[in-house]
C-alpha cells in the first residue's frame, strides 16, 4: 500500500506525525500527496478513459492496428496525445497489432512472352490518382480445399484499391478481371502505367489486349527482384497478416471471400495508411485529389 495513503487512512486514530515517523515520510510528503489527491484522481480517471478508447479502437480495427494507427484515429477524435503514450498502455493492458509472415511465391515468369519496359524504376509515388498503378496475385491458403487467389490493382497516388478480382486458379483471367474492375472503379484508365511483374498472367495476350483497349501503357521490373514491385509486395503482406492473424489457413472458402470481401472494403474507406498521413485512401483522395470527387464508384 502507498505509504501516504497508509497515513491517510489511519491518521485519526494515531496521528500524522507519528505514522509518519513510523514510516520515514516527511510530513511535507504527505501533505503535498493530500493536495494534489483531486488532480491525480482526474489523472485516472482520464487515463482509464483513454485506455477504453484504445481497446474500442484495436478492437474495431479487427485487432490489427498497432500503436501509430491509433494514435492517429485518437487524434482525429480531439485526443491529444503521442504514440509512445499509446505504446505504452497498449503494452500495459496486452494490447498490439498484427506482425507480418512470410511470403508465398506466386510469380511464375514465362521466359518465351514478350517483356514490357520498366516505367516506374522503384518510383512508388505519383502526382495525382489514375496516372500509376501497380499489381500482383497473392495467395490464400484455406485448410483442406484449394488455395484461392487474389489480384490487385493498387493506385500509388493514394494507395487506393481501385480494382481486385478472386479465384481458385491463376490463369490470365484473373488479373484480366482486376484491371476490368480498376477501368469500372476510375470509369476510364486511358494514359496510365500499369506495372506488375513477370508473372505469366501479367505477360499474357490476353492481359495485354485489355490493357491496349483500356488505353493503359504495361511496366515491368526486374525478374525475381521484389523490390521492383514493391508497393504491391507491402499490400499483399498487409493483408495477409491482418486477415490470417498468425493462423496458417482459413478453414473454409466462404471463410476466406468474406474476409478477404470485409478487409479490402475497409482498407480503402476506414484502414490507416502511414504513407498518406495516417489517412484511408478515399479519404486522402477526398482531402487532396479533388479530381477524384468525380470517380464513379468505391472499389
Amino acid at each position: 500500500m502507498n505509504r501516504c495513503q497508509f497515513v491517510d487512512d489511519h491518521q485519526r486514530r494515531h496521528g500524522v506525525k507519528r505514522l509518519c515517523d513510523i514510516l520515514g515520510l516527511s510530513r511535507s510528503s504527505f501533505y503535498y500527496w493530500r493536495r494534489t489527491a483531486a488532480a491525480r484522481a482526474a489523472r485516472q480517471t482520464a487515463e482509464a478513459g483513454i485506455e477504453a478508447r484504445i481497446r474500442e479502437v484495436h478492437q474495431n480495427s479487427d485487432g490489427t492496428y498497432g500503436a501509430p494507427r491509433v494514435t492517429a484515429e485518437l487524434r482525429d477524435e480531439g485526443i491529444r496525445i503521442n504514440h509512445k503514450r499509446v505504446a505504452r498502455i497498449m503494452r500495459t493492458i496486452g494490447l498490439e497489432g498484427v506482425r507480418l509472415r512470410r511470403r508465398h511465391q506466386t510469380t511464375v515468369a514465362d521466359p518465351a512472352t514478350a517483356k514490357a519496359p520498366d516505367l516506374i524504376c522503384r518510383d512508388f509515388s505519383a502526382d495525382a490518382v489514375n496516372t500509376k498503378y501497380v499489381g500482383d496475385i497473392t495467395y490464400l491458403p484455406v485448410s483442406g480445399a484449394k488455395s484461392l487467389y487474389l489480384a490487385t490493382v493498387i493506385d500509388l497516388a493514394s494507395r487506393r484499391l481501385a480494382g481486385w478480382a478472386i479465384a481458385d486458379h491463376m490463369r490470365a483471367e484473373l488479373v484480366v478481371d482486376a484491371l476490368a474492375a480498376a477501368e469500372r472503379t476510375r470509369g476510364s484508365l486511358a494514359g496510365s502505367v500499369m506495372h506488375t511483374d513477370h508473372g505469366s498472367q501479367y505477360t499474357s495476350r490476353a492481359f495485354a489486349e485489355i490493357c491496349r483497349s483500356a488505353g493503359v501503357r504495361q511496366s515491368m521490373g526486374a525478374i525475381g527482384s521484389s523490390a521492383d514491385n514493391a508497393a504491391a509486395e507491402s499490400f499483399n503482406a498487409a493483408f495477409k497478416r491482418e486477415t490470417l492473424k498468425g493462423r496458417k489457413a482459413w478453414s473454409s472458402e466462404r471463410e476466406a471471400r468474406l474476409d478477404a470481401f470485409r478487409w479490402l472494403t475497409r482498407y480503402n474507406t476506414r484502414r490507416r495508411h502511414s504513407r498518406l498521413g495516417q489517412r484511408s485512401p478515399i479519404a486522402y483522395e477526398n482531402d487532396f485529389q479533388p479530381a477524384a470527387t468525380t470517380l464513379t464508384q468505391a472499389a
